[in-house]
């Protein structure tokens, strides 16, 4: 069975996948991490690889950059390719000080800044949450590895060049505001993640590497973003390792 998008059968990929956004940081967490792994999916650039990690199947696979791309290739995975677990592995700008560099966030939600919602046709709004076995999971795994971390709400922006980013309203930029209401950091795919997997009845998880902060200025290199993200990995390997032997 192929997608417009995805080249390959279910029987090619694990049950769990990783999903970070960029393509070449997909081949070299296959490439560092994965034992025997094999590209299951290259169409458009976007590649798939499925391997194991102390003996567990795990696929990593891009998502590409912004809600649409990641609700098109999560939503392919959970409906048509019997996916059943989907962790997001990415970046996030810090907005509040104590989210330190470098450090991990756990999403236990995503807030939104997008129109993807509206496709659900809801009378409301929806709260985008993780799963809590695979969060619960993921944080006792870092407790057990020593790495830093922070557990809440990202915010997930359908723009990353915002005219208001740094403009002030009631005295507040945007960040500024969205850290008023205990969002620890921005990003761009979590939250289309979180919709799919609740409408699919799977199981999802962010977890993100603080790549820059809004705070302080401080910002890591492209290079940095696509290889110095050790303790994330592992934390989720880790992770997928864990939720396997619960099962």
């Amino acid at each position: 069975m192929a997608t417009p998008h995805i080249n390959a059968t279910p029987e090619d990929f694990a049950k769990t996948v990783l999903m970070p956004g960029d393509p070449l940081r997909s081949k070299f967490i296959a490439e560092t991490y994965l034992e025997n792994a094999r590209l299951v999916n290259n169409v458009r650039g976007v590649n798939g690889y499925t391997g194991t990690y102390k003996g567990v199947p795990v696929t990593v696979m891009a998502s590409g950059m912004g809600m649409p791309s990641m609700a098109l290739y999560s939503y392919e995975l959970f409906n048509f390719f019997g996916v059943e677990n989907i962790i997001r592995v990415g970046s996030a700008g810090a907005i509040v000080p104590y989210v330190n560099m470098r450090s991990v966030v756990i999403a236990q939600g995503a807030c939104y800044e997008s129109a993807y919602p509206n496709n659900f046709g809801l009378p409301g709004c929806f709260a985008p949450i993780s799963d809590f076995g695979l969060l619960s999971a993921c944080v006792e795994t870092a407790k057990e590895k020593g790495v830093d971390y922070n557990v809440g709400n990202l915010v997930s922006s359908d723009v990353f060049y915002n005219d208001e980013l740094g403009e002030k309203c009631a005295g507040m930029t945007v960040a500024e505001r969205w850290a008023k209401m205990g969002v620890l950091a921005c990003e761009m795919e979590s939250a289309a993640l979180f919709f799919n997997a609740a409408r699919a009845g799977k199981k999802a998880l962010s977890v993100c590497t603080i790549s820059d902060s809004l705070v302080t200025g401080e910002a890591i290199s492209s290079e940095e973003r696509q290889t110095s993200f050790h303790d994330m990995i592992t934390l989720v390997l880790d992770t997928v390792v864990k939720i396997s032997k619960q099962e």
